[in-house]
């Protein structure tokens, strides 16, 4: 290799991590300078909205007696109503365990059918 071959290698390199300098320079620049908003910020806010209007529900649902399936006889009951009931029910555990499999037949019952529409030539 002759001199002119290795200053031409070595101005290539210097070249090289000149550039590499400048680019991470520039880099670290718009880095600092440039705050794009998170993509989704507004999304997030959103979901959270969603899901604290979800435990609302959720905990109204628990504090609060309802029907759930008539014809079935299927309620809902507060927790503590629903413990205070089973305790009564299970001081004699054979009437409970029968009043028990008496409800689990009942719920799993099938319902009737519902009418058929007569039809339009009757």
């Amino acid at each position: 290799m002759n001199l002119q071959q290795t200053n031409r290698a070595t101005a290539a390199a210097l070249g090289f991590l000149l550039a590499s300098g400048i680019f991470a320079v520039l880099v670290v620049v718009v880095k600092l300078t440039l705050h794009a908003p998170a993509i989704d910020a507004d999304r997030g806010a959103e979901r959270s909205k969603a899901l604290a209007e979800i435990h609302a529900t959720e905990e109204k649902s628990l504090a609060n007696a309802a029907v759930i399936d008539a014809p079935r006889g299927i309620v809902r009951l507060p927790i503590e109503t629903a413990l205070q009931l089973a305790a009564q029910k299970w001081s004699n555990p054979s009437a409970a365990r029968a009043d028990l499999n008496a409800r689990a037949e009942k719920a799993a019952a099938e319902l009737p059918k519902a009418p058929e529409k007569p039809s339009a030539f009757e």
